[in-house]
């Protein structure tokens, strides 16, 4: 950034250079969602160009006396990845023009490969400004994408290319199309003056290109996805041998967790770089996963044969502890094939009372028919005077017949007989699903530790509440149907199956339920109190949306505009609902929130309406915190804000004198505070 670029920002302190203006006169069609932190103005493009330039320096960490060599001219650099053998590098930078209308992600970009000199070796892409990708889900940006080394070459990129135009809507084949250019080669015909060297085709895809998971010339995975149908495959194919076909490894549904067959496992290489772990040098891969079943997540390790498709079970973990495999350990020689016999991996152990510890675990013999551990670490409970709460996984059914899940907590020492039933807070986040079966998959473990964090809703087990934390609130849409055209009612539905089931335990005082959420969670908080208050005697809403004619290129995962689902986006806005408010409602928000949609202004304008309706409410601002809450002040008055709300409206009425309502300013002084 040059001296008039650095006065002319200043100036702008001092007086506006004139109206701001966004021009669209071309009439050329523009859908975003709702971006934050985006440029206002010529003012903060130039502070954002400011701040942004940097140099390109190289270093000799050898010599302690090394001051560096400027190999590049300064520009606002994105990336500067080196490749696996150290000679060339991957560098991107931005351009103007900049955009106030998205985020600087999309701005113009450059990508080229340079020798470690910083001498052009290939250009491979200036991208324009993209302001104009499709809003639905499978977008993406044209030109070259995920752009990256090959972890298996010592020097070759790989990409990928939409030929839709990044549009899902429009019906190509093949939808994405993987590249590879060789760096050396690209260097040797720079330097001889000859023309660019071309990319080689690698695979295509007839479904969007998630990516390639490298292992050699005769081996590497191709992923491809589609959201609509929530379709997944993966390939096998040849790098080395592009005459060869791609074969099909894996089709399924990503959402049905209880078919996951795993995720392949990687190792280190000499460069530094993590490809596939073949085992024994053969076509066979160990694969981790989950274990999903009705029963409870029991994660495993399974011998993959790519060519019979056929696997055998090595490990699984086992009640009443819940285990996950982790890296490779044995993988430190190079680039040795890794054996079963001498397998090593990390493994993490936990249970519903004990903290994860790391564990080694070796596998011996040819078939590793013989396991022994070693134990690396011994955490302490992080919250003794918690180790004893109850924790159980509750299964109950919708009145549509789906499965629904949730994970009661009861403070230590809890007897629903002798101390009867508890003021319960059910804190949760509803998720999209295109079948009823895959919605009421279990996707936990009663086993797994509790960990509290510095805002989880457990910590009220200190304070004698029973929590049911994540109960599911799945919205289903089969078909052709759209999930948010019937959010209420499935919405409204899981909630009273919830609730039905802790009163039915002996363990809730149905006077006395709350619910919450944040984000998301917390938008559904609001819609639950407006539509079902015979349920919940108070809400609290972190971080929500709640009028959603303010984010009318589409939410969360709906993909249509206000403009095409108008009822839908008018239903599902509790903004809408303000006048049916009965039950108190806490909302509370970063000032400086900078998550898509959820912008401050929803929970200010939301407040006014309740406010404007006599409906009870309370609405916080937290400075300077973003969509979460970091500053230790800020979480610990969130955490007395929502404690003295469930006091007041849903606990056991043991409010602070000094908390300040309108209901008791005239004795306090003030509704409103500093």
């Amino acid at each position: 950034m040059n001296m008039t670029v650095l006065v002319r920002a200043i100036a702008h302190l001092q007086v506006p250079p004139g109206p701001k203006i966004q021009d669209n006169s071309s009439g050329k069609k523009s859908q975003n969602r709702t971006w934050t932190d985006l440029l206002k103005d010529e003012h903060d493009g130039d502070m954002f160009e400011y701040y942004g330039t940097a140099e390109l320096v190289m270093v000799d960490v050898r010599d302690q006396d090394s001051e560096g060599t400027i190999i590049a001219p300064p520009r606002m650099y994105t990336e500067m990845d080196g490749s696996p053998d150290g000679q060339f590098m991957l560098v991107s930078w931005l351009t103007r023009p900049f955009s106030l209308a998205v985020p600087a992600g999309r701005f113009p970009v450059t990508v080229q490969v340079w020798d470690r000199r910083g001498s052009l070796v290939h250009h491979i892409a200036s991208l324009p400004l993209a302001e104009d990708i499709p809003i639905a889900f499978n977008s993406c940006r044209t030109g070259p994408r995920a752009v990256s080394w090959r972890d298996d070459k010592p020097a070759e990129l790989s990409w990928i290319e939409a030929q839709d135009g990044g549009d899902p809507e429009v019906s190509v084949s093949p939808r994405d199309v993987v590249y590879t250019l060789d760096a050396a080669a690209a260097a040797a015909a720079s330097s001889n003056g000859s023309s660019q060297v071309a990319p080689q085709v690698l695979a295509t895809t007839d479904l969007r290109c998630g990516g390639v998971s490298w292992c050699d010339g005769d081996l590497a995975l191709l992923y491809e996805s589609w959201w609509k149908t929530r379709r997944s495959i993966v390939y096998t194919f040849a790098p080395g041998k592009p005459q060869q076909e791609k074969q099909v490894l894996f089709d399924r549904s990503y959402e049905d967790v209880y078919s996951d067959p795993g995720s392949p496992l990687s190792r280190r290489t000499s460069n530094g770089s993590y490809i596939l772990a073949k085992i024994d040098g053969q076509r066979q891969l160990l694969m981790v996963g989950q274990g999903a079943s009705p029963e409870g997540n029991r994660p495993f390790l399974d011998l993959l044969n790519l060519d019979t498709k056929e696997t055998r079970r090595l490990w699984q973990s086992s009640p009443p502890y819940l285990e996950g495999v982790g890296s490779i350990m044995s993988d430190n020689n190079d680039d040795a094939p890794i054996t079963l016999d001498g397998l090593k991996l990390l493994l993490s152990r936990e249970s519903a009372h004990e903290p994860p510890q790391t564990y080694m675990v070796s596998f011996n013999g040819p078939e590793a028919e013989n396991v022994t551990e070693q134990k690396l670490t011994n955490f302490p409970h992080p919250y003794p005077q918690l180790k004893d709460m109850q924790k159980e996984v509750l299964r109950y059914k919708r009145t549509d017949g789906v499965d629904l899940t949730g994970t009661l907590y009861l403070p230590p020492g809890y007897n629903a007989q002798h101390d009867g039933p508890l003021p319960t807070i059910l804190w949760a986040y509803p998720r999209e699903y295109k079948s009823k079966e895959a919605a009421g998959q279990m996707r936990r473990s009663p086993h797994q530790f509790s960990g509290i964090g510095s805002l989880s809703p457990t910590l009220w087990l200190a304070r004698g509440y029973a929590v049911l934390d994540g109960p599911t609130f799945p919205i289903v849409a089969e078909g052709d149907e759209e999930p948010n055209d019937t959010y209420v009612e499935q919405l409204t539905a899981s909630a009273e199956a919830a609730v039905k089931e802790l009163v039915a335990k002996g363990v809730t005082d149905p006077a006395r339920v709350s619910v919450g959420g944040h984000s998301y969670g917390a938008f559904m908080a609001a819609n639950l109190l407006a539509h079902c208050p015979q349920l919940f005697a108070a809400a609290i809403a972190r971080s929500g949306a709640y009028n959603r004619t303010l984010t009318p290129f589409g939410f969360q995962s709906e993909e249509r505009t206000l403009w095409q689902a108008p009822e839908t986006y008018s239903k599902m806005s509790p903004f809408m609902m303000a006048d049916r408010f009965s039950k108190p409602l806490l909302l509370i928000h970063g000032e400086e929130d900078n998550n898509t949609g959820t912008f401050p202004l929803q929970s200010e304008r939301f407040f006014q309406a309740l406010k404007g309706h006599g409906a009870p409410a309370r609405l916080v601002l937290l400075p300077h915190e973003g969509h979460g809450y970091r500053a230790r002040e800020s979480v610990l008055h969130t955490l007395y804000e929502q404690d003295q709300w469930l006091e007041k409206y849903a606990g056991h009425g043991r409010t602070d004198p000094d908390y300040i309502t309108n209901d008791n300013a005239d004795e306090q002084g003030s509704s409103t505070s500093e």
